[in-house]
């Protein structure tokens, strides 16, 4: 029995490009839990974005905060934040000046 991800509550904070990343973004995840600082970053082939989950460094190492597990609840996650980012640079691109 499959179950349906859901993403809800999503905030883009766009921030000034730098090194290809573009904005953060957090979320709710199936109503459970809040997932925050996502670093958004553009795809090199300009298809998109990618995500970026925090990390914490402790001395050389790089300590995982929380990530996907598997590809399709990363794939959702970042389906969902790509229509919201698209969303929000989309409108702000064509708006009346």
């Amino acid at each position: 029995m499959e179950q349906k991800i859901q993403i809800s509550e999503i905030q883009i904070v766009p921030i000034k490009p730098q090194e290809g990343l573009i904005a953060f973004a957090s979320f709710v995840l199936d109503k459970k839990y809040y997932i925050g600082s996502v670093a958004i970053y553009t795809r090199l082939n300009g298809e998109g974005f990618r995500l970026a989950y925090p990390t914490k460094k402790i001395g050389d190492r790089g300590i995982n905060i929380f990530y996907p597990i598997n590809s399709e609840i990363g794939n959702a996650i970042e389906k969902e934040v790509n229509k919201k980012v698209n969303e929000i640079f989309y409108e702000r691109t064509n708006k009346a000046i």
